[in-house]
């Protein structure tokens, strides 16, 4: 499994199967990612999802894309790190989820934001080496997935992804130049 970190819209990923939504627990437009991704693949998300909320921790949900470019989306849903306990566990699990949910339905290939790292406040780094971890286990694994494209915002973001990424494949570096 590739995996890319990029500066990049969610939204306008057309190269890859699915896009990953930073979902609320009512699968609702929101803000942040989840506004982006509602706004771009039009009214018909928010109602085809209705009959699944409320989405659980950690889990995963998979729609169509509807006027998005990709055919499907993978909602899943991070604990907020400040309201909720063990909110490090449940960022794991919502990465496995979706990686479980990808493989289940023949995606090869997604575009994730920085899950949690918004209005659920989790710190970057945090977030980014749990994810950079979940992605590495899977990644080291045989599975059918052949890209991972991380879309960030902007260059500090991806700075913290690309060190965690490394820090995956290189336990011996050390966290204190990017903390």
């Amino acid at each position: 499994m590739e995996i890319q970190v990029v500066i990049g819209d969610i939204t306008n990923q057309p190269d890859v199967d699915a896009i990953v939504n930073s979902a609320n627990a009512n699968l609702r437009m929101g803000s942040g990612v989840a506004g982006a991704i509602h706004n771009a693949a039009g009214s018909k998300l928010e109602e085809y999802c209705k009959p699944f909320v409320p989405l659980e921790l950690g889990s995963a949900l998979i729609t169509p894309g509807f006027q998005l470019s990709n055919p499907w989306i993978i909602h899943v849903r991070a604990a907020h790190y400040i309201n909720n306990t063990e909110p490090e566990r449940y960022l794991a699990f919502a990465v496995c989820s979706m990686i479980n949910t990808a493989k289940q339905n023949n995606i090869r290939s997604l575009a994730m934001p920085a899950i949690g790292t918004g209005v659920y406040k989790f710190p970057l780094l945090l977030a980014a080496r749990i994810i950079a971890k979940t992605l590495s286990q899977y990644s080291q694994m045989q599975t059918d997935i052949d890209l991972v494209r991380i879309c960030v915002t902007n260059e500090e973001v991806m700075n913290k992804f690309k060190y965690a990424i490394e820090l995956e494949r290189d336990p011996a570096l050390t966290t204190s130049s990017n903390d």
